[in-house]
């Protein structure tokens, strides 16, 4: 499907395929919130002298699980996606390096420039040393470490590009103009006003305070993508793309806050 062949299904199938489409994000920011949970039921310390790894970095198993458990929805649901072919690959590329400098940038500055706290924070220029350390995997094990390492590239750069881009562009920009329809024979890219606001405040809003500059430019960055190429596979790669760079980052400067 291409995006603009009408498609003939009854509310049913119209309520499946945005199942399809919701389910996978869903799961994947359901594991978000085991960790609190955790800490609420004192099952997770931050405390790595007088607890076990799994507890003081619970993220460690919580991720890679949450990592097969969304692949294998995305496996399953794959066929409902309309993903399409891959074409305008250099300009997703292009757009996926200048999205994440953009968003890095502020940090890394921050940094270089020895800069102190204040309002900026909001700008994205803070401290991002504390975040996801794939050291604390059960200490310095090079094998152990390398795990941690290979699990989160492939949660970022394959379950994140995917659960996020088939949720926000594939489904919630289509929705939006046309809730009362059938919203899957609005074209993939159709521009809108109010669904660019909408999903690129909300796809702001999922990350912290201190992201929220990055995350709208980044934001309306896919949007453009989507608009421009009217393919969901340039706006997969893109964030495929974007990921992996933020990985290589994270791992070169140790700003773990990205992660």
């Amino acid at each position: 499907m291409n995006g603009y062949d009408p498609l003939v299904l009854t509310e049913d199938q119209i309520s499946r395929k945005a199942f399809a489409h919701i389910l996978p994000i869903s799961v994947f920011m359901g594991f978000m919130l085991v960790i609190p949970v955790l800490e609420f039921f004192g099952l997770a310390m931050n405390n790595r002298d007088a607890y076990p790894w799994y507890m003081y970095a619970p993220e460690q198993w919580l991720y890679p699980l949450q990592t097969i458990v969304c692949l294998i929805l995305i496996k399953r649901y794959w066929i409902h996606f309309d993903v399409g072919s891959i074409r305008n690959l250099n300009f997703a590329i292009l757009m996926g390096v200048i999205g994440i400098t953009i968003w890095v940038l502020p940090g890394h500055l921050y940094n270089a420039m020895n800069m102190g706290a204040g309002w900026w924070k909001f700008l994205g220029f803070t401290e991002r040393s504390d975040g996801f350390n794939p050291s604390d995997f059960m200490g310095q094990n090079d094998n152990l470490y390398w795990f941690a390492v290979l699990m989160r590239f492939v949660r970022m750069v394959v379950v994140v590009a995917i659960v996020e881009e088939i949720f926000w562009r594939g489904f919630l920009m289509r929705y939006i103009l046309d809730r009362d329809g059938n919203y899957w024979n609005q074209p993939f890219g159709r521009f809108s006003i109010k669904s660019y606001l909408i999903v690129t405040l909300l796809f702001m809003l999922i990350h912290s305070p201190s992201d929220y500059f990055g995350a709208y430019i980044y934001g309306s960055i896919t949007y453009f993508v989507a608009v421009k190429t009217k393919s969901l596979c340039a706006c997969i790669i893109m964030h495929a793309v974007a990921n992996f760079l933020l990985g290589c980052y994270v791992l070169k400067t140790e700003n773990f806050g990205y992660w």
